[in-house]
């Protein structure tokens, strides 16, 4: 584990998942540095405001600091499909600024954040952390974004020996979820009473993780055990974006689900294996899908009018 004085950065850390992981470190009694354009929700996290493509700026705000959590991107699938070179400018090289400014400010290891969208790189259906890319697949660019990532983190350790870990996560929800992902869309639509609209014809199934296991993951992703390591951390629960729907509508009130056409590059859920995560961190979901969706409809409704 880190020093308890030895400063933890966290780019992105004021996004969904980002304050999340802020909100766990701090828990686990860590000083906190967020690296963000916009300051952090929690008073006792230090703030950064960084350009994530400045190399100066960003090297200089990484300068007595520890490990670094690198959650900033553009995770909207949709933004990256509206504007496929700004993404891979933010995702990909956003990635070698940060690891670069790592090396030039000499921090600690770098923790990536990746997604199990990598799997969609792969032929087989149930997939572990040592599951072979193969690049003559369909995905997405999103994924191929993160694999480049990845790749990255694993060359600036055998060139320059710098360490690191990679985090694939599982599909996220719970409090401050960005409204574009399908399951805040799907509450904010249920408590206005209007239609929930599935793209496809609702048989795709997905894992979805609580946002406060996934963020619980983090400070144990600091003990020396993850170093060079990479851990999926997804949920043991799939459901069919249907039956997500479904649990919406009983929980929110009752609803019409309507059907539309596919998505194209959507990823096909594989069965992602978390044994390594449980079993050399320790880390497993605390939260069932329902009672996660359930704590945060919850949120939902006790949300201050706007």
């Amino acid at each position: 584990m880190t020093n308890p004085e030895e400063i933890v950065a966290v780019t992105g850390g004021s996004g969904f998942v980002g304050s999340h992981v802020v909100d766990a470190l701090l828990h686990a009694g860590h000083r906190v540095r967020v690296i963000d354009a916009r300051p952090p929700l929690q008073e006792a996290a230090e703030w950064a405001e960084v350009d994530m493509l400045d190399q100066d700026t960003l090297t200089d705000a990484l300068k007595g600091v520890g490990p670094v959590f690198h959650l900033a991107a553009m995770a909207d699938v949709n933004d990256v499909v509206a504007d496929p070179a700004l993404s891979v400018e933010l995702n990909i090289v956003g990635t070698a600024r940060v690891l670069e400014a790592g090396r030039r400010a000499d921090t600690g290891r770098v923790i990536l954040s990746s997604t199990v969208w990598v799997y969609s790189a792969t032929r087989e259906m149930m997939v572990d952390e040592t599951t072979l890319f193969d690049l003559n697949t369909v995905r997405h660019i999103y994924a191929t974004e993160k694999i480049a990532s990845e790749m990255l983190c694993a060359d600036y350790a055998s060139l320059f020996g710098r360490p690191y870990t990679v985090l694939r996560y599982g599909i996220p929800f719970g409090p401050r979820m960005r409204s574009d992902l399908v399951i805040a869309a799907f509450i904010e639509r249920a408590m206005r009473g209007e239609a929930l609209k599935i793209d496809g014809d609702g048989s795709q199934e997905r894992t979805f993780v609580y946002v406060e296991d996934l963020a619980a993951a983090h400070p144990l992703a600091l003990a020396k055990a993850a170093e060079n390591r990479t851990y999926n951390l997804e949920a043991s629960e799939a459901i069919t974006i249907r039956q997500l729907a479904e649990t919406v509508g009983r929980l929110v009130g009752d609803t019409e689900v309507t059907f539309g056409p596919p998505r194209p590059g959507d990823y096909r859920a594989r069965k992602v294996r978390s044994d390594r995560a449980r079993e050399e961190l320790g880390w497993s979901p605390a939260h069932t899908f329902e009672s996660g969706l359930a704590r945060t409809i919850a949120w939902y409704k006790d949300r201050p009018s706007s």
